[in-house]
């Protein structure tokens, strides 16, 4: 109040024997759950052998988005083993599952591929790229772990894939360790990096393809800068002997439809959908543009449709 004028004071009501008895049991009980509480605090940080272990839930897949920044939660982490898939005939009841995974180069021609599936009418597309990343760096992303969170949930019948683009460099472990610290094409180890990287490669085109899944494997374009495209060509080639290996891995060669008439680097090709020459390289001269993009998924698509064919479909 104004003026230092004070609150009346009110005397407090006295209480009976048994409400103070009953006051006193409550207040006991707060402070052994005080105990105990403090007690538990304590033992969690101090911690030591005979600690009980933390209940931790299902643990989660933390990837980065396609603009390669933002971190996002890609979902609970499984490595189960799928059943083999039963071959149905796709349909608009039953389509096919589609799942296209990679690279940036996933990233540039899957959404056109899906744009083309979609009008079958009978796929059903996912879409799954990581930009900068690939089977090398393993220490940088691990693509090996990686697939085994995003297969299972989709359970594909097709999986489209591409790797290669950041590939041809040093080869390096998750755990941060090198398993050969040599780029191809720069000396004389050249079979020594094959070797480790046809490992990743292979293992890789095993993955995916099992469980009765078909697998198609899309190639790398060259460069146009020689010293690029000559590391490019070492790492092309762990790739086409792998997919030799195994008849059930469909190869796509988009280093022959991106080059030119003598085999080399190609800035301009004729686009099959009306039959103009443009450009089709993006300005680092490897990435491709949207119009090379759109044909190389069109090649992709004819691929995924022979493989619809096969699975009884009427397209």
């Amino acid at each position: 109040m104004a003026n230092g004028a004070r609150h009346p004071q009110h005397p407090r009501p006295r209480v009976n024997a048994r409400t103070y008895m009953v006051r006193r049991a409550v207040a006991l009980v707060l402070v052994v759950a005080l105990g105990v509480g403090l007690y538990t605090l304590v033992g969690a940080f101090v911690g030591g052998d005979d600690a009980p272990a933390a209940t931790v839930g299902s643990p989660v897949t933390v990837t980065v988005v396609n603009d390669g920044v933002t971190p996002t939660t890609l979902g609970a982490t499984t490595t189960s083993t799928l059943p083999p898939k039963e071959q149905t005939v796709p349909t608009a009841a039953d389509p096919a599952e589609l799942l296209i995974i990679g690279d940036s180069d996933a990233g540039t021609f899957g959404p056109y591929l899906e744009t083309l599936m979609d009008q079958t009418g009978i796929v059903a597309t996912t879409l799954e790229y990581e930009v900068s990343t690939g089977l090398s760096r393993a220490d940088y992303f691990d693509w090996a772990a990686h697939m085994r969170d995003v297969l299972p949930p989709v359970n594909p019948d097709i999986v489209v894939v591409t790797f290669g683009g950041n590939d041809a460099q040093a080869i390096g472990n998750p755990d941060g360790s090198w398993a050969i610290e040599y780029v191809p094409a720069s000396g004389d180890r050249d079979d020594e990096w094959k070797a480790i990287y046809a490992e990743r490669v292979g293992a890789a085109m095993d993955y995916l393809s099992a469980d009765n899944r078909t697998l198609i494997w899309v190639g790398i374009p060259n460069d146009d800068n020689p010293e690029v495209t000559a590391r490019l060509q070492v790492q092309d080639e762990v790739v086409r002997a792998e997919a030799a290996k195994r008849p059930h891995v469909v190869f796509i060669d988009t280093w022959a439809r991106f080059s030119g008439v003598n085999g080399g680097w190609a800035e301009y090709l004729t686009d099959p959908r009306d039959g103009v020459g443009k450009d089709v390289r993006a300005d680092d001269g490897f990435h491709l543009n949207v119009t090379g993009a759109e044909i190389l998924a069109l090649d992709i698509a004819e691929a995924v449709r022979a493989e619809l064919r096969n699975r009884g479909a009427n397209i």
